[in-house]
């Protein structure tokens, strides 16, 4: 059965099957790029400050920071479901050529910072957010427009390689981050530049509309509601990260506390809106799909768990692992990508596979078995010790991310099979909305997690250490008063704390060259910090695991077959997700539309 006759014939001709290799290819590096852009930016940090000339560890600058990481993934959190339904009415093809042109051009820009400082930092913080519209509107209408191109046997593999190409930016982004910044810290936006005008070029030349296009007004209430809304929460969770007060984070902030309670305000008044609308900005019916409502769950579970683990194994190699190593904090960042390679090629490595797999075995165990491994590899990460042998570490972190290969590419496919194809481009949007509102929140829960596993004990054992070394105690005191946040990060930048804190009071010239040796030395401030550390580390891994096994519940409870995708027959209704588009059969199941 077909749901637009026009767009797929049962026989497909040489020229249909040349059209969805050269989507493929287009929509997979526009993906990749989108993605890639997501992560590139966590690592090059250290690189970016001191080319703006920020000092990570000035009042206010942590604000800088969190929001060149969050900003970005906030915007495409919450654009994308708009995005994807404005494919739906005005041709996905059209919608995705525009996000080509937007990303490259933001790309351009941020390439060349005019500015030095906050006003610096502001510029890049401004066209990342423009950029990540671009890359919302490339995210939310690839997979709509390969679920068109491709028939439903080759589905799985098509949007596998998607998926994979989506989060293998992600991965890859954090060794590329490094490499690039340490020729030249604007070169990690510069590498778009080139490729963004190419394929935005080749997309305006070869793409085509494939699908029908569903017409229909914009739901101008609904998408208020839920821009204000999720942008709400997802800025209480940035702002809740940052000192407050006499407080290690802000979570006792009123602001942060009438901002998450205003943004869900807003996201039930949004549900009440799409329920009563005549053409909702997203269809909440969909959610009587086990495939899709199930297959979303485990999703926003997996990234959650993924994205903090990225952020937290970066912090762990950068700020201690590679210091009690030898290496020196100014190339930490460059070292902690290299060492991560394990959990790119693990990832790369499986998710084709499985994407291949799934079209044959189904996806339901390929993914169930995919959170299940990826709950184990947080286990084994848990019992490691701070200072751990390498070689384990590396196969550790390869399973995670062979995990994140087996679940990716069949639970994508899984949901986007499971809806009519009128609706695909929404359905696009809302799975990845799902998954970028994971990857933003992550940041927040696990490095809150993090930080008070930290704030008990850190402050006292940093004053005492640097008591002992011959500190001053009233400077002692103010160094161990510095909130955890702020340790934290600057580890992350390649700074080492101890040093840039200590050096403007003119402690260091009163100690002996062995104590000013120690201080400022690879070992002193990553010794310190390991106990607390591991207790912040047993916590967000533990946490992670338990989302991990959550997801598997997701995943297996999906269900399998066409049945438990589908419901029965139904009468089409304004509004209603499940209605086919005009000229189609009322209630032809959506795993059979192509």
């Amino acid at each position: 059965m077909t749901d637009a006759p026009q767009a797929h014939s049962p026989r497909r001709s040489a020229g249909d099957d040349r059209y969805k290799w050269t989507a493929l290819t287009n929509t997979t590096a526009a993906v990749f790029m989108s993605a890639l852009d997501g992560s590139i930016v966590l690592i090059a940090l250290p690189a970016i400050f001191r080319g703006v000339h920020l000092d990570p560890l000035a009042p206010g600058n942590i604000a800088y920071l969190l929001w060149m990481i969050m900003g970005y993934r906030l915007v495409q959190a919450v654009l994308v479901v708009t995005v994807g339904r404005l494919g739906d009415m005005y041709g996905r093809v059209r919608m995705y050529n525009s996000g080509f042109a937007v990303f490259t051009f933001a790309s351009i820009l941020l390439s060349f910072d005019p500015f030095d400082g906050g006003h610096g930092a502001m510029w890049l913080i401004a066209w990342r957010l423009v950029q990540a519209v671009g890359g919302s509107i490339l995210t939310a209408n690839s997979a709509a427009i390969l679920t068109d191109a491709f028939p439903k046997e080759q589905r799985g593999f098509a949007l596998g390689i998607n998926q994979v190409a989506g989060l293998g930016g992600m991965f890859i982004g954090l060794v590329a981050g490094g490499l690039l910044s340490a020729w030249d810290w604007r070169a990690v936006f510069w590498v778009n530049v080139p490729v963004g005008v190419f394929f935005t070029l080749w997309a305006y030349r070869t793409l085509r509309e494939t699908g029908r296009r569903g017409g229909g007004r914009i739901d101008w209430w609904g998408n208020i509601t839920f821009a204000v809304g999720l942008s709400a929460v997802l800025i209480a969770v940035t702002s809740g990260l940052q000192p407050y007060g006499g407080h290690t984070m802000g979570w006792t902030n009123p602001l942060v506390d009438g901002l998450i309670a205003g943004g869900l305000v807003l996201l039930a008044a949004f549900v009440a809106i799409e329920n009563r609308v005549a053409a909702p900005m997203i269809q909440l019916s969909l959610f009587r799909l086990r495939a899709f409502t199930f297959g979303n769950l485990a999703g926003l579970a997996i990234s959650i768990g993924r994205g903090g683990m990225q952020f937290v194994l970066i912090i762990w190699l950068q700020g201690i692992w590679l210091p009690l190593h030898g290496y020196d904090y100014d190339a930490t960042p460059l070292w902690a990508g290299i060492f991560m390679l394990p959990l790119t090629a693990g990832f790369l490595a499986a998710g084709p596979v499985s994407g291949y797999l799934s079209d044959r075995l189904g996806s339901r165990g390929l993914s169930t078995g995919g959170a299940l491994l990826f709950g184990g590899s947080f286990l084994g990460l848990m019992l490691l010790p701070i200072d751990f042998s390498y070689w384990i570490f590396a196969v550790l972190i390869a399973l995670n991310g062979i995990a994140s290969g087996m679940f990716a590419s069949p639970n994508s496919s899984s949901i986007m099979g499971s809806v009519p194809a009128h609706l695909r481009g929404v359905a696009s949007g809302m799975r990845a909305t799902f998954q970028n509102s994971g990857t933003a929140v992550s940041i927040g829960v696990f490095f809150s997690l993090m930080i008070a596993g930290l704030a008990g004990s850190l402050p006292h054992t940093l004053t005492a250490a640097l008591q002992q070394q011959g500190v001053p105690d009233h400077v002692a005191t103010q160094v161990g008063s510095l909130p955890p946040v702020a340790s934290l990060f600057a580890a992350q930048l390649g700074v080492n704390p101890i040093q840039h804190l200590l050096q403007p009071t003119g402690a260091l010239t009163h100690l002996t060259e062995a104590q000013h040796q120690t201080l400022t030395g690879h070992e002193f401030f990553p010794t310190l910090i390991s106990g607390p550390f591991h207790s912040g580390l047993v916590i967000v891994f533990a946490f992670g695991a338990a989302l991990a096994f959550l997801a598997a519940i997701a995943s297996l409870l999906r269900g399998s077959g066409p049945a438990a995708r589908t419901p029965g027959p139904r009468t089409a209704a304004a509004g209603d997700a499940l209605a086919p588009a005009t000229g189609s059969r009322t209630g032809t199941p959506a795993a059979e539309t192509t």
